[in-house]
């Protein structure tokens, strides 16, 4: 169980009287700079393709669907989740449980590339990364993470901007839209860190999520943690919001959950136990903090690793 996706406020189904077919219905809303297409869903079906010309945010905002993308294995596509495709990207969608009682609905936010190449410019312009060859840059390859609050809410933005009458919609769209860039790449700065593949890039950051993870019972400090950065506090700090989206508290907040997921595997590990080892000093506090996170408590995610 992972309740760490935030799901975004989906738009009012389609009245079926409007509806021009029962598989991927689309509604389009066209501003300068972006296209916003919502599809629904209302029968099961298979292999329906789709592609766009220019690179697309996808986000699935009810029920569930099956992506074929590239040329890896399908993977189950349910709300709270996003995937980001590059432009002319042949994908193929199965929808095993669409129905008139249980359609899909999933947006697809089609992004001018000029848009994305004057934010990224700006960026690396304005806001340069620190380390050799360091840029902020689209990762084609991480295309599938779970959504963060912020990026939940920047998306649910930009659908309330492109679904407005109002005539200053396409200005506040483009600004949505730089924050819905940066957003997305700072997901997948935090996506890959929690893979382990952003270990192999020569990012700053590189030794201090490596101390952090080594010494989960170590009571970690901004000066500690700066030094291993070889920065100052309040630079350190910047910067490590600025690449992975989240202060340094919470990482390790997030990465002590994982550990103690981790160890919660074991049935004959006792919580206390678990509790010491993944970091936490205070058994009551990690049963809280284990159940924001998680949605159930520490013994019931065991439970569920239990034959």
């Amino acid at each position: 169980m992972n309740t760490n996706r935030a799901l975004i406020q989906p738009p009012l189904l389609t009245s079926e009287k409007s509806l021009k077919t029962l598989v991927e219905n689309r509604t389009v809303y066209s501003l300068n700079h972006c296209e916003l297409n919502i599809f629904e869903t209302y029968e099961t079906s298979t292999s329906v393709p789709l592609q766009f010309n220019d690179f697309v945010v996808t986000s699935m905002l009810r029920g569930k669907k099956v992506m074929h993308l590239f040329d890896d294995p399908g993977f189950v596509y349910l709300p709270g989740e996003t995937v980001v495709i590059p432009s002319n990207v042949a994908m193929k969608i199965d929808f095993p449980e669409a129905s008139k009682n249980n359609p899909t609905q999933c947006l697809a936010l089609a992004i001018d590339p000029k848009k994305i190449t004057d934010t990224l410019h700006f960026l690396n312009e304005r806001y340069p990364k620190e380390g050799d060859n360091q840029f902020w840059q689209l990762n084609y390859q991480n295309y599938f993470f779970y959504n963060n609050i912020e990026l939940a809410t920047t998306i649910n933005k930009l659908i309330k901007e492109c679904m407005s009458v109002s005539i200053t919609k396409d200005a506040l769209a483009d600004l949505t839209l730089q924050e819905l860039l940066i957003r997305i790449i700072q997901t997948q700065t935090a996506t890959a860190v929690s893979e382990g593949s952003f270990s192999q890039t020569n990012n700053p950051m590189n030794p201090v999520i490596e101390f952090i993870r080594q010494n989960l019972k170590e009571k970690f400090s901004m000066k500690l943690l700066s030094e291993k950065a070889c920065m100052s506090t309040t630079s350190f700090y910047r910067f490590f919001k600025r690449e992975l989206g989240m202060t340094p508290v919470e990482f390790i907040i997030n990465e002590k959950i994982k550990c103690a997921k981790q160890l919660l595997k074991n049935p004959s590990m006792q919580i206390n136990e678990i509790c010491y080892l993944s970091g936490f000093e205070d058994c009551n506090y990690f049963i809280r903090l284990f159940k924001k996170h998680e949605g159930i408590t520490p013994k019931q995610y065991q439970l569920l690793y239990v034959n």
